[in-house]
């Protein structure tokens, strides 16, 4: 498996990474942007490849997680493949327009293995 971890903290990647694989989820790849702007052309770069999994946080310097998503939608990249929004946004409209934009998944900082393994098993299960 694949996942691609988009946080503009290099600390906060390995966290993520760390909580997926406490999950129990193991991959064999995993790409890492800092921005929305570098993630897209991480997807742009690996149009041959396949992602399993797409972990964003909402607020990110140059380019945020939502304009990623939005962008990503527009430009039919890496389509099928879940996103799940990681952020310290929990406001409603942010989230609900995370979802229009494609991500089947939110999970609110500061957050657990347990929390990571209930929100993300399900959608890569099912994809």
């Amino acid at each position: 498996m694949r996942a691609l971890i988009i946080d503009d903290s290099s600390v906060m990647r390995k966290v993520i990474q760390r909580a997926l694989l406490q999950a129990g989820l193991e991959f064999s790849e995993v790409l890492e942007a800092g921005n929305g702007e570098e993630a897209l052309q991480v997807l742009r770069d690996d149009a041959a490849g396949t992602l399993d999994l797409i972990m964003s946080d909402i607020n990110m310097p140059v380019m945020d997680g939502l304009q990623f998503l939005e962008l990503r939608r527009d430009e039919k990249l890496a389509e099928g493949v879940p996103v799940v929004m990681i952020t310290t946004e929990g406001a409603e409209q942010t989230v609900l327009r995370a979802i229009s934009a494609g991500a089947q998944g939110y999970i609110c900082k500061p957050f657990t293995a347990e929390q990571v393994k209930v929100r993300v098993l399900p959608l890569i299960r099912a994809a």
